[in-house]
């Protein structure tokens, strides 16, 4: 017997309801994988339908589908075991399944059990829960069958340790990327392979969806839960590799990358397929000469590339000649069709309607806020002209204080930087210009103090608190769920925290009208964080 089965991972980018295109993918693994003499091929957790499909699970003609496309790839099984992640109709309920082909046939199905109703996660809305364990015979070897968050418990491995007697356990996922997730799993993997010594596959998605990301980074460890193997991330890919049953000699090392970069990387693809995927011909966007837009720039043209990228400098009497110049600068840099479209006169029109409204009224936010809307206004008309996506640029910081005007900069398809606070945004510019191919977001614009630029001489540290004491205050309170006694503890000022308590759990109508951004955090704003918008709680903060 093998002291090694002949795995070949699908670390596949799906797209959610695309059957054709998802079956296709998936046949085309199989056959690469038959090339490789693969014994078996793994895909991710329901990747006939991508994930989440979240409420098209209702909908009969949509699971009549995956049943059609599992039929069509039964035949393409001949000579290799597939194992495929799709959500099966049984016995009056719907099963988050792995199913098993062998030769054609379908010769098992596992029914994932404990299933995550937590963050991002709403799977006991549309699933039920199985109850039973599953191996399968592979090249004469018993290999047991988990789905995701399975592995996270500890009952489902030894079940099929003790009871079931696996050799081995392949696990199917869809796990969303965050910041150092990738060390959260590989050290729970590593901890179930050497506590049952039972080596593990663990095969990943890749690919954005909506707010969501899938970095990949597919696994292998041994029965000691030594790294044999680890896929590339924000890659798809057909990766054949041994699964050996004998610890290693030689492990391999986890890959160490900087964090900027994983989170640029994790930018660009969740950009690349949310525009690509609804169908957009590319994208626009208001170039303020600001780090925010300048970051976004950067990233659009990364993505899409240049010529898929429009920028739009719109100068008002605030606009600063060092503004219009760095925005002209990164646009000539990049390569992107860039234009000036002044709105002092269409701001004047809107004064002039409401001369008579605002007469014997002081100045004050709401003109700010017209400038803002008046932009917006321009870019959503280019985006409708042009079938391009308009990009907001706002980050974290603002968002999560509702320093941004609703309809105005907010207005757009998709934030790429939702889920950035700004001291990221610093960082991951000054990453950026460090690619080798020049400065691509102009020096003077990460130095200079950021401002809206609404008003005279106008800084943002006029209305916030610096940013590097804003950002920790908001990972404290969004992301860590500290008090706001328990973060003055850490040092801050009462008054600070408290302000910034209030307009976090104010301003959840603003967000709830925002556009979707990128998820990279463990608290980001979307499907992990629902706050109701009508709540008095900001008064108890305090007791």
């Amino acid at each position: 017997m093998n002291q090694y089965l002949t795995v070949s991972i699908a670390q596949l980018n799906p797209i959610v309801g695309s059957f054709q295109k998802n079956t296709e993918a998936i046949i085309k693994a199989i056959h690469q994988a038959k090339l490789e003499h693969a014994d078996v091929i793994v895909f991710p957790e329901l990747v006939i339908t991508g994930y989440p499909p979240e409420d098209l699970l209702f909908r009969p003609a949509f699971i009549k589908k995956v049943t059609s496309a599992l039929e069509t790839i039964a035949l393409e099984t001949q000579g290799i075991t597939a194992i495929i992640g799709a959500p099966v109709w049984r016995d009056q309920h719907l099963f988050n399944m792995a199913c098993v082909f062998q030769e054609g046939v379908l010769i098992t199905a596992y029914a994932k059990q404990h299933l995550p109703n937590y963050r991002v996660f709403d799977e006991k809305r549309y699933f039920t829960a199985g109850s039973t364990p599953a191996c399968v015979d592979i090249a004469g070897h018993r290999v047991g069958l988990l789905i995701c968050e399975d592995i996270w418990k500890e009952e489902p491995i030894q079940v099929l340790a003790d009871q079931e007697k696996a050799e081995a356990v392949i696990v199917l996922n869809a796990s969303p990327f965050r910041i150092n997730k990738t060390q959260e799993r590989l050290a729970i993997l590593s901890e179930r392979a050497n506590q049952h010594q039972l080596p593990i596959v663990y095969a990943n998605l890749v690919g954005g969806q909506d707010d969501l990301l899938f970095d990949g980074e597919s696994l292998i460890v041994d029965q000691q839960g030594q790294l044999v193997f680890q896929a590339k991330i924000f890659a798809e890919g057909v990766f054949t590799q041994r699964l050996p049953f004998a610890p290693v000699a030689k492990p391999c090392s986890t890959r160490l990358a900087d964090e900027n970069a994983i989170i640029y990387q994790a930018l660009v693809l969740g950009l690349k397929d949310y525009v690509k995927k609804n169908g957009f011909s590319g994208v626009i966007l208001g170039l303020s000469g600001g780090i925010d837009s300048a970051l976004t720039l950067a990233l659009a043209v990364d993505a899409l590339g240049a010529e898929h990228v429009e920028a739009v400098m719109m100068p008002f009497r605030y606009t600063a000649d060092i503004s219009i110049e760095d925005a002209a600068k990164q646009a000539h840099r990049l390569g992107v069709r860039y234009r000036e479209i002044p709105i002092e006169p269409l701001f004047d029109g809107f004064m002039n309607a409401l001369s008579d409204e605002f007469e014997g009224l002081e100045r004050d936010i709401t003109e700010e806020n017209i400038q803002a809307r008046t932009r917006g206004v321009l870019l959503m008309a280019l985006s409708n002209k042009r079938g391009k996506m308009l990009l907001a640029t706002g980050n974290k910081s603002e968002m999560s204080v509702g320093y941004a005007t609703l309809y105005g900069d907010m207005a757009g398809g998709l934030a790429p930087l939702k889920d950035v606070f700004k001291m990221r945004v610093y960082a991951l510019s000054g990453y950026r210009n460090q690619l080798g191919d020049g400065e691509i977001i102009p020096e003077r614009v990460i130095t200079r103090p950021p401002s809206a630029e609404l008003a005279p001489d106008q800084k943002d540290e006029d209305s916030l608190p610096p940013y590097h004491i804003l950002d920790e205050i908001l990972r404290l309170f969004i992301e860590e769920f500290k008090s706001v006694d328990e973060i003055v503890a850490q040092g801050f000022e009462f008054e600070t925290v408290h302000r910034v308590a209030n307009l976090v759990l104010l301003n959840e109508h603003k967000r709830r009208q925002s556009a979707p951004g990128i998820r990279i955090s463990k608290r980001a704003y979307g499907k992990d964080r629902r706050y109701p918008i009508t709540s008095h709680y900001r008064h108890y903060l305090t007791t």
